[in-house]
């Protein structure tokens, strides 16, 4: 943490250009909104409670979103630019900390190490001032960076008012700045609208600074990406797969093997022990932890559950919300909703759905059923076919299956029921009440047989086409 440091980040913004009717900060890259990203890389700097978020635009869905995160929020009524924008703080800054990193709501890229490098770099200075640039091979419509002949920054020109030398420059204005608070607000008062847009921008506190002799510093960013901007959805979409790679990246140095990392999906909150490996297509998205020597095959999606060492699951299986033991094999082709508990050494096969069930260490469901709002012991086999019908039109109610019990296929357990120790449910029945520890229920109509019936049938068919 960096003493004496306050950090506002700029969030009030529609984004016009982002064609939506959602604020720009609350697009997702990486499974996280961007101000989500921006504020957890602020925190590696500051405490919360010296983190100001500038809100407008949705600024109750901005606060619900960073709600329990302990930041404050200052509200731009108008949206008149950056420097109007920064000018909403001053109250919260006239005696608060001596120094204020400005950060951008839209810029998710940049690291925590950066910024430290430019609060160093500010305080080792004395400067009034000190902007992060980054040379890019395409400046586009970045502001460029104009230094003098001793090499400090001269004056930071807009595209629009740019010469055709100026456009030249690769050095680009990211936007981030580190002010001496004091000088910052005096040049806020002092700031004047833009003609052309009625704006206030902060490019030209930094004109102001340099204009009355005040020293404006510059560090350039290490990785160009980092200065990142997003203005349309093709730069969410660039700047949420450069995070996604960096996910992988980290992942596979810790020990994780991944083929094709291009296809896999990673959020940002994901922890995966060494030695497990994702094939393609995978997605472990949310707050997902899997441990170490675990398979996850092919086009599986593993969301906001726990899944411990040495686990397999195989290929087209989702998971969401759940905990799986070690040892555990869940799938192909299954799904785990939210609110489920697999043990250790459990099986869970092809077309098995589980919803807020417990299944016991070494328990089996291989095919084709339906297991919800159940508590299913150790050692159970359910056979294929089976359903737990928890629902009733009105309410849920659970099923409870006791340790060794033998479910048979296509059996049918009509909630609230209880299923004792070590009993057998025959193949095909409906069950309704609870049975006792090692009894067998029966619950379904005694065969009749009825020999010679279909050469009957087939006469009287064939009389009944001759008219007879």
């Amino acid at each position: 943490m960096t003493e004496n440091l306050a950090i506002v980040i700029l969030a009030a913004g529609a984004g016009t250009r982002m064609k939506s009717e959602r604020a720009k900060v609350l697009h997702r890259a990486g499974g996280k909104t961007l101000i989500e990203l921006v504020v957890a890389t602020a925190s590696r700097l500051a405490p919360a409670g010296s983190i100001y978020v500038v809100v407008g635009y949705k600024a109750d869905q901005v606060r619900e979103t960073l709600d329990g995160r302990g930041v404050k929020f200052v509200v731009q009524r108008q949206q008149l630019g950056t420097g109007h924008a920064v000018l909403a703080c001053r109250r919260v800054f006239e005696k608060g900390a001596k120094r204020v990193l400005l950060l951008y709501g839209d810029c998710p890229l940049i690291s925590a190490e950066t910024l430290q490098g430019l609060v160093d770099r500010h305080r080792a200075s004395g400067a009034a001032a000190t902007v992060l640039t980054a040379e890019i091979a395409d400046p586009a419509a970045y502001g460029r960076i104009v230094r003098g002949p001793s090499g400090r920054l001269e004056a930071i020109v807009e595209l629009k008012a740019a010469t055709a030398e100026q456009r030249a420059i690769r050095e680009i204005n990211s936007g981030i700045y580190c002010f001496e608070t004091r000088d910052l607000f005096r040049s806020l008062r002092a700031l004047k609208p833009n003609r052309a847009s009625g704006e206030y921008y902060l490019t030209d506190v930094i004109a102001e600074l340099a204009s009355h002799g005040k020293t404006v510093e510059t560090v350039v960013a290490e990785e160009p990406c980092q200065a990142l901007g997003i203005n349309t959805r093709i730069e969410l979409a660039l700047v949420d797969s450069l995070l996604r790679i960096r996910k992988a990246e980290q992942l596979m140095l810790e020990g994780v093997t991944i083929q094709r990392p291009e296809t896999v999906t990673l959020d940002q909150d994901v922890r995966i022990g060494p030695d497990t490996l994702l094939e393609p297509f995978v997605q472990v998205l949310g707050r997902s932890a899997i441990g170490k020597g675990c398979l996850i095959r092919s086009y599986s999606m593993i969301s906001d559950s726990t899944v411990a060492d040495n686990v397999v699951v195989e290929p087209f299986s989702l998971l969401h919300g759940s905990k799986v033991e070690a040892g555990a094999r869940i799938g192909p082709y299954a799904r785990l909703r939210a609110g489920n508990r697999i043990g250790r050494g459990a099986q869970i096969g092809n077309f098995v759905e589980l919803k807020k069930t417990r299944l016991g260490a070494r328990s089996k469901a291989m095919h084709l059923a339906y297991l919800g709002d159940s508590t299913i012991g150790a050692r159970v086999n359910i056979g294929a076919g089976t359903i737990t019908c928890n629902f009733d039109g009105v309410a849920k109610h659970p099923t409870t299956i006791q340790d060794g019990a033998f479910v048979g296929s296509n059996a049918t357990l009509v909630a609230p029921v209880e299923v004792g120790k070590d009993a057998y449910i025959a193949a095909g029945s409906v069950i309704t009440e609870n049975l006792p520890p090692k009894a067998l229920g029966i619950g379904r109509a005694r065969q009749t047989t009825k020999p010679g019936w279909v050469k009957r049938k087939r006469v009287g068919r064939a009389s009944a086409r001759a008219g007879l």
